[in-house]
């Protein structure tokens, strides 16, 4: 049997009847729809499948973040398959070079995922943190979205409207792996697992989710003009940034701290947490799939 878990706020609210697309997949009198908003304790549910079973999960990148923090997936028996029902599919844009908009196998990325500590609290990550402008942008995003619902959320005029406009710059002090270096006007220090967030931005183009070093990347974006960190960073949908080495630093670790000298938004795979001072990022060597 397939069961094909579905999570109807994603993409916009549109992601109920795009799931639908999993029937040209797989044999259709095999499948079974759970909405996954019905589901009171997901562990429970998938435990009482067969391990014979196969689970779609069909949704965006906050779905696969809710999965991956309810269960232990590196002991998941049954075959899980992705289907991208999101906004942004960061996740899927990563993993599926060939661009197959199908349902892809990812049991292999599902059993060494990092852990971030903000605000007291452990979580575990897919693709990844944004502390900044990033994490501004995925605040004033929940805004529209209380504002209009199912409206399609633009980031990028977001994005333009904080490094113009309205976010200032902060101090930051940047630990990876023991070494410490403080930055000024910096603007943003995400960590990646993975190379794309916000929608289709190759924030960390050189990371590979999979390296058996467990290295994660962080990217330090600073400028003390908005114009200039503007330039730098119109190129970041096809990871070319990296190139303005004056405004825009890549460190590999895999123990992170940053922390900054004021209270800023962060996000996690797109989930926002407001009021952020500092987090921690942890990764393990890969365990061999």
């Amino acid at each position: 049997m397939i069961y094909v878990m579905y999570n109807p706020l994603a993409g916009n609210r549109t992601c109920e009847e795009s799931c639908k697309g999993v029937g040209e997949i797989f044999s259709s009198d095999e499948l079974r729809y759970i909405d996954l908003l019905s589901v009171e304790n997901i562990e429970e549910r998938i435990r009482t499948l067969d391990p014979d079973d196969q689970i779609v999960i069909c949704g965006g990148d906050g779905t696969l973040n809710h999965l991956i923090n309810s269960i232990d997936t590196s002991k998941l028996e049954q075959d899980i398959f992705y289907y991208p029902g999101g906004s942004g599919n960061d996740f899927y844009h990563d993993v599926d070079n060939e661009r197959t908009n199908g349902a892809y196998r990812i049991n292999k990325y599902l059993k060494c995922i990092p852990t971030v500590r903000v605000n007291g609290q452990e979580r575990l990550f897919l693709n990844g943190i944004g502390f900044g402008v990033d994490g501004y942008c995925c605040e004033e995003g929940d805004k529209k979205r209380v504002v209009s619902p199912g409206k399609r959320v633009n980031y990028t005029t977001i994005a333009l409207k904080g490094i113009l406009y309205d976010f200032k710059p902060v101090n930051a002090t940047v630990t990876v792996d023991g070494v410490t270096t403080s930055y000024k006007n910096v603007w943003m220090v995400p960590t990646m697992n993975g190379r794309y967030y916000g929608g289709g931005m190759m924030c960390a183009p050189n990371q590979d989710r999979m390296n058996e070093d467990g290295l994660v990347s962080v990217i330090v974006a600073r400028s003390r003009t908005r114009l200039s960190l503007l330039i730098a960073l119109l190129s970041v949908f096809k990871g070319k940034h990296l190139k303005y080495k004056k405004i825009v630093t890549e460190i590999k670790g895999s123990d992170v701290k940053v922390v900054f000298d004021r209270p800023t938004p962060l996000q996690i795979d797109g989930e926002t947490v407001k009021d952020v001072l500092e987090y921690e990022v942890h990764k393990d060597k890969k365990i061999i799939c």
